[in-house]
């Protein structure tokens, strides 16, 4: 390789050096990273932002943007508060019938949302609900986290690795839905009958407190029934299109945009304030991974790794499938899943293009995308949803370390990774 290559690989595991120890926020050493690159010639300015193959994806950034006005819109209305209290009613008061409501409507709400939006909204209320029950709240945060890394896996919208592959594969939402949406449902019904074992500890009823909840009336959470009117009008919309956008040649990011515009326009909100709602860090971060992956693949290190990652596995669909699978998992577990998601997905296109590019190759993209959102749910720092959570807790009094989370997700990782090896192998190998 030549000195320009070295010092792009150097560069970019200084940053993710810093990314996974946190020393450095990780949207500062994102876009420093992407200075560094241009800097040193790994990169140009016009190959960084406006190259197809080596640029800034700017379908994932709006797609982004465009989910993020929508869900802004609806924080103010109250639906994501509706349906925790309505959760906890029909569970009665039950500790374990709580859980696996909440698990359910929060594996649902990430399918369809960013999974980072979806546990800022209903972590909070999670928590006042487990201390008028007085439960301890996190059992039920870290139930909360996994389900939504797990139904954040069914869709191209609902986790950012998926987005990011959708893009670079060229897979549809219609795709996703009909590859990751199945075993998605199969493994939060593994983890609502793990939850009952993980914390049986946790399961104690106070009728007291049970009839307190009783009490509450959800429809009082609707704060603005207008706005949310409008906001199912417009949201469902958008989803009839991203399920119908290659018959209307839309791409997934201008159907979320034009719909965060028209609802922020219709809404009759203040536009400043649910502007200031959008996670512009996240978007930051992205556009930084983006540039240094870029770099790498510029720089021809991404070629050649993938070319040997091919050779190895000799056109072997089946063991390059387990290896993305089950592969994926470890770094995932340790280093947040979007910046592995973003250097990764340039040598799996490679892998798939060496195995003829064919549509069975697409089991490859499957794999890799189970295995990178499932490690999701590893460690504390194994997806953006897991710190944040994380940071929610420690706000309202409720530590959880590294280790406490690490216990309970390193098994249900084990487990639903196994689960999800033998999907892979009966659907796209002994059955196909």
């Amino acid at each position: 390789m030549s000195i320009t290559a070295w010092l792009t690989v150097a560069v970019f595991a200084a940053v993710y050096v810093l990314i996974a120890t946190e020393r450095v926020h990780r949207v500062t050493a994102a876009l420093g990273g992407a200075l560094v690159m241009l800097v040193i010639g790994a990169t140009s300015p016009e190959q960084a932002f406006f190259s197809d193959a080596t640029g800034i994806d700017w379908n994932v950034i709006f797609l982004l943007l465009g989910m993020m006005l929508i869900v802004s819109v609806l924080k103010r209305t109250g639906l994501f508060e509706f349906v925790a209290i309505w959760a906890a009613k029909r569970a009665r008061g039950r500790p374990y019938r709580l859980m696996v409501l909440l698990i359910l409507a929060t594996a649902f709400l990430s399918a369809w949302f960013d999974n980072v939006t979806t546990v800022l909204l209903i972590a909070p209320v999670t928590i006042a609900v487990c201390r008028d029950l007085g439960l301890p709240v996190v059992p039920y945060l870290i139930a909360e986290v996994m389900a939504c890394n797990i139904g954040g896996a069914a869709t191209l919208i609902g986790d950012p690795p998926n987005i990011m592959i959708g893009s670079r594969a060229g897979l549809s939402f219609n795709d996703f839905l009909l590859h990751m949406a199945p075993i998605s449902v199969l493994l939060i019904a593994v983890l609502v009958a793990m939850c009952r074992w993980l914390f049986r500890s946790a399961f104690s009823y106070d009728p007291k407190r049970a009839a307190t909840i009783m009490a509450m009336r959800e429809r009082d959470a609707i704060t603005d029934g207008r706005t949310l009117a409008v906001s199912g009008v417009v949201v469902a919309t958008v989803m009839t299109g991203f399920v119908l956008h290659t018959a209307l040649h839309l791409e997934p990011s201008v159907v979320a945009i034009a719909g965060g515009l028209v609802l922020l326009a219709v809404s009759r909100l203040n536009t400043r304030a649910v502007v200031a709602d959008v996670e512009w860090e996240t978007l930051a971060f992205f556009t930084g991974l983006f540039v240094m992956v870029g770099a790498m693949v510029q720089t021809g290190i991404i070629t050649d790794i993938g070319e040997a990652a091919a050779r190895a596995t000799e056109g072997q669909l089946f063991g390059a499938s387990m290896a993305l699978l089950f592969g994926s998992v470890i770094p995932s577990a340790f280093i947040d899943n979007i910046p592995f998601v973003a250097s990764v997905s340039p040598i799996v296109s490679e892998i798939v293009a060496s195995s003829g590019g064919t549509e069975r190759a697409s089991v490859l993209w499957w794999s890799f995308a189970l295995g990178a959102d499932l490690g999701g749910n590893a460690t504390i720092i194994a997806s953006s949803a897991n710190v944040v959570v994380v940071g929610i807790a420690d706000r309202s009094g409720h530590h959880i370390s590294f280790w406490q989370f690490s216990r309970y997700g390193l098994v249900v990782t084990a487990v639903t990774i196994t689960v999800a090896g033998l999907y892979v192998w009966l659907r796209y190998f002994a059955l196909a």
